[in-house]
C-alpha cells in the first residue's frame, strides 16, 4: 500500500512539473519530453520489486523470505526523494538546453 501512495504522489508531482514546464517554456515538445523522462524515471525507481532484486544474484531463483524483507525494509531509503532528485536533474537539463 505504501508503494501505491508513493507512485500516486510521484505521478502528481510529475504532472505539476509538466504544467510548470509548459507555463514557463510555452513548448508542447518540452512538456512531452518531461512527461516521457518522468514516466521512465517513475518506472525505473518505483515499480520494480527492489526487495527481490537487491539480493545476491544467486538468490533470485528463490522467493524473498520474511526475514529478508524485514531487513530490507529497515535499510530502505525514501524512494520519493530519489525520484524528486531525478526530476530536479531533468528540469536543470531542460533549462540548460532550452533551444532544442
Amino acid at each position: 500500500m505504501a508503494s501505491d501512495a508513493a507512485l500516486r504522489s510521484a505521478v502528481v508531482w510529475l504532472a505539476v512539473i509538466i504544467v510548470l514546464v509548459g507555463i514557463f517554456t510555452l513548448s508542447l515538445k518540452k512538456m512531452m519530453i518531461t512527461y516521457a523522462f518522468g514516466m521512465v524515471g517513475i518506472a525505473g525507481i518505483l515499480l520494480p520489486d527492489w526487495d527481490f532484486f537487491d539480493r545476491d544474484f544467486s538468490r533470485w531463483c528463490y522467493p524473498v523470505t520474511a526475514e529478508e524483507r524485514a531487513s530490507l525494509l529497515a535499510q530502505r531509503s525514501g524512494l520519493l526523494k530519489r525520484f524528486l532528485l531525478l526530476l530536479l536533474l531533468l528540469l536543470l537539463l531542460l533549462h540548460r538546453y532550452k533551444n532544442f
